[in-house]
């Protein structure tokens, strides 16, 4: 029999629903508490960053707006994150080195996380672009900039179109330069198959996608002896369901087939290249060791046996070495 207006069923489901909506508002609000899109550069309290915002907006030139984490004092780092990911990916090396006497900054690539999603400008030139309008807009000098998996790339092009006028230091964690996939030139790259099936999981169910890769290469869970963390993979889930559906197929494109080749050439400043040798993901060799070729007096540092996803599964460790690496 239906249930009428006045049964208790229904009183208790009506409950639920109020309460799961007021539920979902709080979990839409940025950590300051006020609702995002709200304007570019608002969405946030002032702090004791000395007088600085913990996190804000920016808005591109083609109308994209970029969210930002602007945590702590002191000497500037800037983090690129990977895909499917957002600045959260970063979370235990910004609280570790913001801890230890550094201004971290983050930010949400555009289609990514808390920033919106254009249709366009999803391609390696144009996220570069974004982070240079970033650190032009918080005029961000002598800045430390590391860039993990894509967001290696996304370094790499910005040094390679914009210098190192506001750059002291540069570091490529788990990162995809060179070049990913396999060509002539590039035997050791991975086959174009490989990137043409993630296209083709990510149009068929990308929220079955996010939790394969998770559950399995990303953090090496699927090696003998793994313990996989339940909370890593529905975080890697969670901030890859934050992406936009087409913004996360082209990047797939961008990071496998961008040749970054010429813009590592360019670096002019001291450089850490850190990979794990058991990354499933990024291959050591066509990864960091080329890489390491290509940036004059780079440091190269290899963690055996680690996986892709190193800044989860060895935090600490990578915490230690980004902060030697600065304090060198």
């Amino acid at each position: 029999m239906p249930q009428t207006p006045e049964q208790p069923l229904n009183n208790g489901r009506r409950q639920l629903l109020l309460g799961s909506a007021a539920l979902a508002t709080v979990m839409l609000l940025p950590l300051g508490g006020c609702v995002r899109g709200a304007g570019p550069g608002t969405a946030h309290p002032q702090t004791e960053n000395g007088g600085r915002r913990t996190m804000g907006t920016i808005t591109t030139r083609d109308g994209t707006q970029i969210y930002y984490k602007d945590w702590g004092s002191g000497p500037v780092v800037v983090l690129s994150h990977g895909w499917p990911l957002n600045s959260d990916s970063w979370e235990a090396q910004m609280m570790f080195l913001a801890s230890n006497g550094y201004r971290v900054i983050a930010h949400d690539r555009r289609g990514h996380g808390r920033s919106s999603q254009p249709w366009n400008g999803n391609e390696m030139n144009t996220y570069a672009d974004d982070l240079a309008a970033l650190l032009d807009h918080l005029d961000v000098r002598g800045a430390s900039l590391f860039g993990f998996s894509t967001g290696g790339g996304e370094v790499a092009r910005y040094i390679g179109r914009h210098g190192t006028a506001r750059v002291a230091k540069a570091g490529l964690i788990a990162a995809v330069p060179p070049l990913m996939v396999q060509t002539e030139a590039n035997p050791g790259g991975l086959p174009l198959s490989v990137f043409d099936g993630i296209r083709a999981a990510s149009l068929a169910d990308r929220s079955q996608l996010y939790r394969d890769v998770a559950s399995g290469p990303f953090f090496g869970y699927n090696r003998p002896g793994a313990k996989p963390s339940q909370g890593v993979i529905d975080a890697f889930w969670m901030q890859g369901m934050m992406v936009g559906h087409k913004n996360a197929y082209d990047c797939i494109k961008a990071f496998s087939e961008t040749d970054f080749s010429d813009d590592l050439k360019k670096f002019d400043v001291p450089t850490l290249i850190l990979h794990g040798d058991d990354d499933q993901i990024v291959p050591v060799d066509a990864a960091a060791r080329a890489s390491a070729k290509l940036v004059p007096h780079a440091k190269l540092v290899i963690y055996p046996g680690a996986p892709h996803g190193i800044t989860d599964t060895h935090k600490e460790q990578l915490g230690a070495d980004m902060l030697a690496f600065l304090r060198s």
